[in-house]
């Protein structure tokens, strides 16, 4: 279902972005949507073959520069075939990002060896950020790295909530080199490349699944350092200033999520026109009561709104403009709305909506995860409200 109109057509939706558009929508059509349908309901794994077709698609490199392999295309373009991707399943949307996204802080030798890895898809990343008391206060995290004497480093500590950790090439993990500086908590940590072979944690690693409702397509890990061997030169930017790192891709990350939650609203949408138009009440299709057909138009308004919001905002981080606290807001408003939609959904298909018979319930239970990663609805609006309350002050 296409609402955009013909003015966005001519201004953000140039011929090139349409062809890109076209080119994930039948791909997620053709190979996405039958898959995600088949395994995400008994909790199975993206295929390899999927991620084979998605790297010869070049869809991990679409933020690489092309003198490394990648694209060299702009969110925009990125935003575009996210909200594809996450119209099929939101974990195969969420795997691009493991190719191109986290890559803030690498060094030049670090470019020129991993990026153009990365564009093929052959070296994707988990991001060991999380802990147990580090979520939203990510300055509080307490696993630590210690120097080897040989120009190494052994990480020891607690994570959580580290997705794809044993289907990577490598984890990107954030662990305290110096003594917490009460004033300034979040110096003194550092970020380490910890590469792997798929299928494997890394040395000294050892981890637990996390028992999650949804995000299915790929497992996400607690995870245990114990003495876990760095080797030298794997730091990513300078020693101590990991905090910087960690946050250098937050606008990329919000916009990111941002796509998904619409495409996961847009596929609530799509999947109960179609329903509503099949299932008989009364006689007659659903679609023809005046209270559905009012869901169907308020979820629709709902995801123009907030793709609207995201293609402008697409449009000025592309144009070097200021994005940080408008990234801010399209993740917070295009979130909550996908939850809203993605209910709404499961209200039109009643019964059937609450088995795992229909798609509707996998676009609810994944859209509800978009309100808590790349930072809480709440961590949103306080973002926002500093931004705007200590405005002339």
């Amino acid at each position: 279902m296409d609402l955009h109109t013909e003015s966005r057509a001519e201004t953000f939706l140039t011929a090139d972005r349409l062809a890109i558009r076209n080119l994930a929508r039948e791909f997620v059509a053709r190979e996405v949507l039958p898959t995600a349908d088949a395994l995400d309901p008994v909790a199975g794994e993206i295929p390899m073959e999927l991620r084979d077709k998605m790297a010869d698609l070049g869809f991990f490199g679409v933020l690489i520069p092309e003198e490394y392999g990648g694209l060299g295309m702009g969110v925009s373009e990125y935003a575009l075939i996210v909200e594809e991707l996450a119209r099929g399943w939101m974990s195969v949307a969420s795997l691009i990002a493991r190719g191109q996204q986290f890559t803030h802080g690498f060094s030049p030798e670090q470019r020129a060896e991993y990026l153009p890895k990365m564009a093929r898809g052959e070296f994707l990343s988990a991001f060991a950020l999380s802990e147990a008391d580090a979520g939203s206060d990510v300055a509080n995290l307490s696993c630590r790295a210690e120097p080897d004497g040989d120009g190494g480093w052994r990480i020891t500590g607690q994570k959580m909530w580290c997705t794809f950790a044993d289907g990577a090439d490598y984890l990107q993990v954030f662990a305290r080199t110096r003594p917490v500086d009460p004033l300034h908590r979040s110096r003194g940590i550092t970020c380490f490349l910890l590469p792997k072979e798929r299928g494997t944690l890394p040395e000294g690693v050892t981890g637990t699944p996390v028992r999650k409702i949804g995000y299915h397509g790929w497992k996400t890990w607690e995870l245990s350092f114990d003495n876990a061997p760095v080797e030298p030169g794997m730091t990513v930017g300078e020693e101590g200033h990991g905090f910087k790192v960690a946050m250098g891709d937050l606008v990329i990350a919000r916009i990111h999520t941002a796509a998904r939650a619409i495409g996961l609203a847009r596929g609530a949408l799509e999947d109960s026109v179609a329903y509503a138009k099949e299932r008989v009440q009364f006689g007659k299709p659903i679609a023809d009561k005046q209270a559905i057909r009012f869901k169907i138009a308020g979820m629709a308004t709902r995801i123009e709104a907030s793709r609207a919001l995201l293609h402008q905002i697409c449009a000025d981080y592309d144009a070097g403009r200021p994005s940080n606290l408008q990234a801010s807001m399209v993740k917070l408003h295009a979130t909550e709305m996908a939850e809203r939609v993605t209910s709404e959904g499961i209200q039109i298909h009643g019964g059937a909506g609450y088995t795992t018979d229909f798609a509707v319930e996998r676009h609810w239970r994944d859209a509800r995860l978009t309100k808590i990663f790349e930072g809480t609805s709440e961590i949103q609006l306080k973002i926002i409200s500093d931004a705007l309350l200590s405005r002339g002050r």
